[in-house]
């Protein structure tokens, strides 16, 4: 099945403790179905200190379900992604406005 959500998408989470909080995706893994989202999801990973790095408690966002993020729109209102043909190609379109993502 192709990929609703890609990179450098503007996204929505739908649920969990970040519920309503908008940010960018980083990086996808169809394979696992989750996507990890700049500045959501964030967990303390404990460092051990290293001769390039201090070390200690460092915040760093986890892998969040792609079910729990929605795309926005150009309104900026969460929206569902659909597939047309268009010129013999595949296009993603917000469902809500019809135009091109």
């Amino acid at each position: 099945m192709a990929a609703k959500l890609k990179k450098g998408d503007k996204v929505v989470v739908l649920a969990g403790k970040d519920k309503g909080k908008e940010g960018e995706i980083s990086s996808v893994n169809p394979k696992s179905g989750k996507a990890v989202v700049d500045g959501i999801n964030i967990a303390v990973r404990h460092t051990r200190q290293s001769q390039n790095s201090q070390g200690g408690r460092i915040p760093t966002a986890v892998p969040i379900d792609l079910s729990n993020l929605a795309l926005l729109d150009s309104n900026g209102k969460a929206t569902r992604v659909g597939f047309r043909e268009e010129d013999g190609k595949k296009v993603r379109f917000a469902k809500t406005t019809g135009e091109a993502v």
